[in-house]
C-alpha cells in the first residue's frame, strides 16, 4: 500500500465511525450519476463534525474506473479546482474526505468525481 492511501485511510476511518454512529449532522445529500461515458453510482453526504465538514461517499458508491480520480465540489455544472478534497481512496464503498476550512460547503451544490488527467467529470451528485 502506498503512503498516500494509508494517510487517507487513517483520516477517513474516524470520520466514517463518527457518521455511522449518528454523531455527525448531515448538511446536504445527493446521489451520483455517471459522466463522460463512465458509470458512477451511490449516495454522498456532506456532514458536520466537531472539527468541521466532511464528504462521505456511501457504502453503495461505485466508479467503473479511470486514471487519477479526485473528489471535489462544484456548482451549477462546473467543477471547482480550488475545492478539490483529494484522490479517490477506492472505486467502491464508503469513504470520507475532510473539507479544508478554506472551503465553504455552502458555496457549492455538487460533489464531483473528477478525472484530473483528462479534466473531465466521472460522476456528479447534486447535493441538497
Amino acid at each position: 500500500m502506498n503512503k498516500k492511501f494509508l494517510t487517507s485511510l487513517l483520516i477517513a476511518l474516524p470520520l466514517l465511525a463518527f457518521s455511522l454512529f449518528g454523531h455527525a449532522g448531515s448538511v446536504k445529500t445527493g446521489e451520483f450519476t455517471g459522466a463522460s461515458d463512465h458509470i458512477t453510482t451511490g449516495k454522498v453526504s456532506v456532514v458536520k463534525t466537531p472539527e468541521g465538514y466532511a464528504v462521505v461517499l456511501g457504502a453503495d458508491f461505485s466508479l467503473d474506473g479511470a486514471p487519477d480520480p479526485k473528489v471535489g465540489f462544484g456548482k451549477d455544472g462546473k467543477y471547482a479546482t480550488e475545492a478539490q478534497l483529494g484522490h479517490l481512496i477506492s472505486k467502491n464503498g464508503e469513504q470520507a474526505y475532510i473539507v479544508p476550512a478554506s472551503v465553504n460547503v455552502k458555496d457549492f451544490n455538487e460533489v464531483y468525481i473528477w478525472c484530473e488527467k483528462f479534466s473531465v467529470p466521472l460522476g456528479v451528485a447534486t447535493i441538497k
